[in-house]
């Protein structure tokens, strides 16, 4: 019957009449053999289609499907296929493709496709393919497809290596683009059988295969669960680091080297450096790895139109990933993988990389800024400024108005982007979420604002007040999450590197605080938020964090009306007090009578981090004690005073160092000097007698003076 022929129509308008008016099986069978024929050799239009399916529906071939009973002489599995021809038939109208016929058969399909395939049946194979590619094109076919098994299917006869083995690693790529996460949730074990297979291959392959797995190998590497805590998922990165050694140290064609640094960076991005072997052959890779990728970033972004080439922007991010991991490397002490000679050399390299960064972003123009390679290169330059405070500081000082610039514009995008309502999809992965550019930049920051010309540059550019919004924001992030203990969220991280770049703030530019409106905002909101973070204890650090600045802003700031007794001020300063006063405590020496001061074990384990902070506050306490007349009230309830003279009372001398006794003396003067009932107070708990077992001359004197 010829394609478009007139008799060839007329011969399935007849058969489509013999379907619709026959009154036995043997007549309906008879003329759905002419019909699928004609739907198998694609002789059949979209119009002739809808003809056939208006004439026999979804009941002509859920029977043809359910039955076991062949005709005479034919093979068991003739009406099967009848069926599977008619339904691939209909899923060629996308609108047949999603119904709830179609998509309850997606069992039947997964059956087929893990079942023995005889040699006669290899066109069953073919119209089960056809079915789930349509059902996989609808709005709801992915998450249907996921639901009802067919990736452990696609899995088993991707790994049996049968007939159409090619179109179930096809449609598993599919599946995996759209809902990697559920997809990993329900089937890893088979998805890594296919990786293991993949891995197996790439290893063993000597040919140009070995290159078209670098792209497609990339999709079965999860994020999560870690192959890394997997034996048969560490056995694939083995491979994979092994066969990535043999590409990457041979010399290469472009298009061949491209595919390996996105398969590496892929693995960072996955397991970090863990699936990177130890030992010499290890360290060498990495080297290699990371030498390779500032190579790519210096011979792309040097050029004078950087990314115009297809497919670069994809193989620099790639080569992000990888220059990451190689700061990382570079600064890891323990176990490492590099050794110290390798370490100079890379940071050398890296350098000129970021040389390269530097020079492709001072050419941005403001139209290019939602580009998602802008944020990759400013994204990994805040990694370098991060780490390596010295290298590039006259190329950094003069990208900084750009980076505010671009950071600001980001946020403030963010935050309109965050109150629209968001569509449902069927997977977040790959959205357009709102891209955090100042979580990134922030620990550079903090290093630059500890210096005079690049905290001047930032100043100018209006960092204060962007800071203290992307701080509200963090915040407002923080008391949205749940209360449980969680470990450390980046809204928390991002809160604490801001007080150290608004501590450096305070300490190096006080008259900045003074004339910028943007800290007394600041001062606001840490009177409010400090009472409410102190109680949660696994929150401490912050809580340290939001007490020490707020006591240093608190010394510039104390005349306004604000910090003059109000409750605000007045629950900030008791919850400050309570934070200092609580950090310390005696205890008893191993082997011995006597005690020794000690931190609280509440503080023991955050100690390295809150040590600095805590010094910092009691200066900051001291400095406020003469500007707010209330404040030795405020002291006297909590009863800090009694506390402190029972515990130096108590210890051992020795086992206080100098600086803890200067703290504690800063704050006891200047107590005794500002109010009679605390200076009453120390003298009744025998101050005269511990400031001078102490060496605390100043409070000596201060407390003999009449």
């Amino acid at each position: 019957m010829a394609a478009g022929s007139g008799d060839g129509t007329a011969t399935l308008k007849r058969c489509l009449g013999v379907l619709r008016d026959a009154r036995n099986d043997s007549e309906q069978f008879a003329a759905l053999l002419l019909v699928t024929k004609a739907v198998r050799a694609g002789e059949v239009d979209a119009k002739t289609r809808r003809q056939i399916f208006d004439a026999i529906g979804f009941t002509f071939p859920n029977r043809l499907l359910l039955s076991r009973q062949p005709p005479a002489g034919c093979p068991p599995h003739t009406f099967r296929a009848l069926g599977l021809t008619l339904l691939a038939c209909f899923c060629t109208d996308p609108e047949l493709a999603g119904h709830s016929q179609i998509l309850n058969k997606i069992p039947t399909f997964n059956d087929i496709l893990v079942s023995p395939c005889d040699p006669d049946g290899t066109s069953m194979i073919d119209d089960v393919y056809q079915c789930l590619s349509a059902v996989m094109a609808t709005a709801r076919g992915p998450r249907e497809l996921v639901t009802k098994g067919t990736v452990c299917a696609l899995c088993q006869a991707y790994v049996k290596s049968g007939y159409g083995s090619d179109r179930a690693l096809t449609l598993l790529l599919g599946l995996l683009a759209v809902a990697e996460a559920k997809c990993w949730q329900r089937d890893a074990p088979h998805l890594l059988a296919v990786l293991s297979k993949l891995s197996d291959d790439f290893l063993k392959a000597e040919d140009m295969t070995k290159f078209e797995l670098c792209e497609v190998l990339p999709h079965f590497v999860p994020l999560s669960p870690p192959l890394t805590q997997d034996p048969q998922g560490r056995e694939c990165l083995h491979r994979l680091s092994k066969g990535l050694a043999d590409i990457l140290g041979s010399k290469l064609s472009q298009s061949q080297r491209d595919p390996a640094l996105k398969l590496a960076a892929c693995l960072v991005q996955a397991c970090g450096s863990e699936w990177i072997p130890a030992g010499s052959a290890g360290s060498k890779f990495l080297a290699l790895l990371v030498n390779l990728a500032c190579v790519e970033v210096r011979l792309t972004l040097e050029e004078p139109d950087p990314v115009e080439a297809e497919g670069k922007k994809e193989v620099v991010t790639a080569c992000y990933v990888l220059i990451e991991m190689g700061i990382q490397e570079c600064l890891r002490e323990e176990k490492p993988l590099l050794e110290d000679v390798q370490k100079i050399q890379l940071m050398r390299i890296m350098e000129e990389a970021f040389g390269a960064v530097i020079f492709y972003l001072r050419q941005v123009k403001q139209e290019e800024l939602e580009d998602p390679f802008i944020f990759a290169s400013v994204r990994i330059l805040g990694a370098w400024m991060a780490e390596e405070t010295s290298s590039l500081k006259q190329e950094i000082c003069e990208l900084l108005p750009f980076l505010v610039h671009y950071a600001k514009k980001l946020f403030q995008e963010g935050s309109t982007a965050a109150s629209l309502p968001q569509p449902e999809l069927v997977s977040t992965e790959g959205s357009n979420l709102p891209r955090d550019a100042l979580r990134f930049l922030l620990p550079g920051f903090c290093h630059l604002t500890a210096e005079d010309r690049p905290r001047d540059i930032l100043v100018a550019a209006g960092a204060p007040a962007l800071l203290f919004e992307y701080f509200l924001h963090q915040w407002e992030l923080l008391t949205s999450e749940p209360t449980s203990p969680t470990p450390l969220t980046s809204a928390e991280m991002s809160l604490q590197t801001l007080c150290g770049i608004f501590l450096n703030l305070v300490v190096t530019a006080p008259d900045l605080i003074r004339r910028d409106k943007t800290f007394s905002s600041l001062m606001d909101m840490l009177l409010k938020s400090l009472p409410l973070v102190l109680p949660q204890k696994d929150h401490l650090v912050l809580a340290a964090n939001f007490a020490t600045l707020g006591l240093m802003l608190a010394r510039i700031l104390a005349s306004p009306a604000v910090l003059q007794g109000t409750q605000p001020a007045k629950e900030f300063f008791g919850a400050a007090i309570r934070f200092l006063s609580q950090a310390h405590t005696a205890q008893a020496e191993p082997g011995s009578d006597t005690l020794a001061m000690a931190v609280s074990p509440a503080y023991s384990s955050a100690w390295a981090e809150l040590r600095e902070l805590w010094l910092l506050g009691t200066q900051a306490l001291a400095g406020c004690v003469p500007l707010l007349p209330w404040l030795p009230q405020a002291v006297l309830q909590v009863r800090w005073l009694e506390t402190l003279a029972d515990l130096l009372t108590r210890v051992d001398p020795a086992s206080v160092d100098f600086e803890l006794i200067a703290a504690f003396q800063g704050v006891l003067v200047e107590l005794a000097r500002a109010s009679k009932a605390c200076r009453d107070v120390i003298v009744s708990h025998h101050g005269g007698e511990w400031a001078n077992l102490y060496g605390m001359a100043a409070l000596e004197q201060c407390l003999s003076e009449q």
